[in-house]
């Protein structure tokens, strides 16, 4: 593993992502994560002096319920940038997927961030930072054809990030803090397609609760010496709370959630 690989990588990804075009997965001999990470810090740096602005983190397989299925068994992370966060109301809104490959859908809980929150900080502290907190859908994408991928493929091909379109936002109050530690465990999202249901997840999936999934970051990226901490003014979106799910042009999606004071989503894709 070279520098100059690793830069050659990161224009082959960020050329695919371009041309809408699959590419194959790296050798596992020539990218662990550590590498991947280091790819997906340089994609970061080319996409920003392309003038694309990181707002924040996405993170990515922490609903344990699906790491089977992805060969995937740790939570990952990537960046979110400003021309890939969306705001949808809760009135239907048309999305185009011809940006993407392969893209899936996932239904997520997004939390802003007040003030940098700290590691080791108890519910009530890491909730005192938070300004907002919302539900929307993330689209994830896969540059590797039929999604089979190892987990450094991921890291290094953007987190599978390629948009998050985010539901009316909630402003955080001592009411809602009061109640969050424990509705975010036992609250549930129904995803439909076309109107029938398809799936129900509950937030005990994101790492027992989007909270604890929220701390994973803070702490893992802390750890980081390469990568800066999550700051004031940043959004993390925390993982999907069903199954992900294969989405197409000409569908509706549409959740319903319940134990949290947010309103359903409904997205027409074209």
């Amino acid at each position: 593993m070279t520098a100059t690989w690793e830069e050659n990588r990161a224009r082959q990804i960020l050329d695919a992502r371009r041309d809408r075009r699959q590419i194959a997965c790296a050798d596992p001999e020539d990218l662990s994560m550590e590498a991947a990470y280091r790819i997906n810090r340089r994609i970061r740096d080319l996409r920003s002096s392309e003038g694309e602005r990181v707002i924040g983190r996405k993170l990515g397989f922490t609903n344990r319920t699906i790491w089977d299925e992805y060969q995937v068994h740790a939570p990952i992370w990537g960046y979110m940038y400003d021309t890939t966060f969306h705001d949808a109301s809760a009135a239907q809104t048309p999305f185009s997927l011809a940006p993407f490959c392969e893209p899936r859908i996932e239904p997520e809980i997004a939390f802003a961030f007040t003030r940098a929150p700290r590691v080791g900080e108890s519910d009530d502290e890491l909730l005192g930072a938070i300004a907002w907190y919302a539900h929307g859908f993330e689209i994830v994408d896969s540059l590797y054809r039929n999604w089979k991928f190892k987990a450094a493929d991921t890291v290094a091909a953007f987190g599978l990030h390629g948009a998050y379109l985010c539901g009316p936002r909630r402003q955080m109050t001592d009411e809602d803090a009061a109640m969050l530690s424990s509705a975010l465990q036992s609250f549930q999202i129904e995803i439909s397609r076309d109107g029938e249901s398809i799936d129900i997840g509950h937030g005990g999936n994101v790492l027992d609760s989007p909270l604890s999934a929220l701390r994973h970051a803070i702490e893992v990226i802390a750890n980081d010496p390469e990568t800066a901490p999550i700051g004031a003014g940043e959004i993390v979106t925390t993982g999907t709370v069903t199954r992900a799910f294969p989405v197409k042009p000409g569908e509706t999606w549409e959740t319903t959630v319940s134990g949290l004071p947010l309103d359903g989503l409904r997205v027409a894709f074209i």
